[in-house]
């Protein structure tokens, strides 16, 4: 025996230069990925029904995966071009008070302000907690009788907090709970069955690229969320032609056309990959990544605003620089080759479990530059 485990394949999968820290962004498709998707274009282009029927086949695939992860059943799982996708089928279907943050990504305050304003059904309640973290104590104090679902992003994009839908669950009693999976699926062990609705993506940390988007929709959310999106594909059986099926009893319902099977393809190869290595190994090594991070944030006295407790926490870590240093700082991460998001005076950090001693002695460079550059 070798020795070797499925997490060292995993990790020893990470081929990218040294430099990114910016998963949070966009996932450098892995090297499985990609040769799935040269074996399937070859597959694609020769006209073989059984070829093509093959890579169709990756749909299947990639529904079970994803509900191989959650601990659920695929027919609960339809696969969506991207989370965004998933957010507009649940919020576009819902009536009555719907609770948010309102420094969500806009995936989901934009989709929930054009639903409100559509149609007339949907009444926003904001919520703007003064340290951003959408926690329960801060979504309990904001409920009140007319609330009928929550949204939340599992990670939130901004600061890095994680947030605990065990503990939302029992706030929010039997309303809805729709979830922004993207910034933490397949990097952090989540009670997603606590949610009704799961949106995600593959083209950030499970390194599947675009178009690799998918939605689990729990038997509440089945029951109550009307699927006003829903297209020719969204009925069961084959294509309906000289008449007009209802939606399908299942999460099929929120589709609109085919899936893009070289995506789902795509996204079967990434799963594949993250299912063999373990979700719990993979938040293992990546909370000790971004407590890397936090070290020469300290090292050199950077504020941090991402929660320290691994429990709360993913793979951003959101530094928060003096004002004036904020553009200094950006520079310095450039300058030494790293690839970060610098926005609104915070800079969003993110590794993976392949960010290599390389990397973070490149980052601890760029930090040592910076602070001996700094005016006190």
């Amino acid at each position: 025996m070798s020795g070797v485990t499925d997490l060292d394949s995993y990790l020893a999968s990470f081929d990218g230069e040294p430099g990114y820290l910016d998963w949070a962004a966009f996932g450098p498709l892995s090297p499985a990925v990609r040769n799935e998707v040269q074996g399937d274009t070859e597959l694609l282009g020769s006209g073989r029904r059984t070829s093509i029927d093959l890579v169709a086949d990756h749909v299947r695939d990639a529904r079970e995966l994803v509900a191989g992860l959650m601990g659920t059943d695929a027919a609960q799982v339809v696969l969506q071009p991207s989370t965004t996708y998933g957010l507009m089928h649940a919020i576009y279907g819902l009536a009555g008070g719907l609770l948010l943050g309102r420094g969500e990504f806009p995936s989901l305050t934009v989709a929930a302000t054009r639903a409100s304003e559509s149609f007339g059904s949907l009444q926003l309640q904001w919520v703007e907690p003064p340290d951003g973290f959408m926690t329960p104590d801060a979504v309990r104090s904001a409920l009140n009788d007319d609330t009928r679902a929550v949204a939340v992003s599992l990670v939130d994009f901004r600061t890095g907090y994680r947030t605990d839908l065990t503990a939302l669950r029992e706030v929010i009693g039997d309303r809805l709970l729709i979830v922004d999976a993207i910034q933490g699926f397949g990097v952090i062990e989540a009670d997603y069955l606590a949610a009704d609705v799961v949106c995600g993506h593959g083209y950030k940390w499970l390194r599947a690229g675009r178009g690799t988007g998918f939605s689990w929709f729990g038997e509440r959310a089945l029951e109550r969320i009307a699927p006003v999106l829903s297209g020719f594909r969204g009925v069961e059986g084959d294509l309906p032609v000289d008449a007009v099926p209802a939606p399908a009893a299942s999460a099929q319902a929120f589709s609109v056309s085919s899936p893009d099977t070289l995506a789902a393809a795509r996204l079967a190869a990434a799963l594949r990959e993250v299912a063999d290595a373990g979700v719990a190994d993979i938040e293992a090594v990546l909370a000790a990544r971004t407590a890397d991070v936090m070290f020469f944030a300290d090292r050199y006295e950077v504020p941090v605003v991402t929660p320290r407790e691994p429990e709360r926490r993913a793979g951003i870590v959101t530094l928060e620089p003096a004002p004036q240093d904020a553009a200094p700082l950006a520079a310095s991460l450039a300058n030494h080759g790293l690839t970060v998001t610098a926005r609104g005076g915070r800079i969003r950090v993110s590794p993976h479990v392949g960010t290599g001693a390389d990397t973070l002695r490149l980052f601890g460079d760029a930090l040592a530059a910076f602070a001996s550059s700094r005016v006190w």
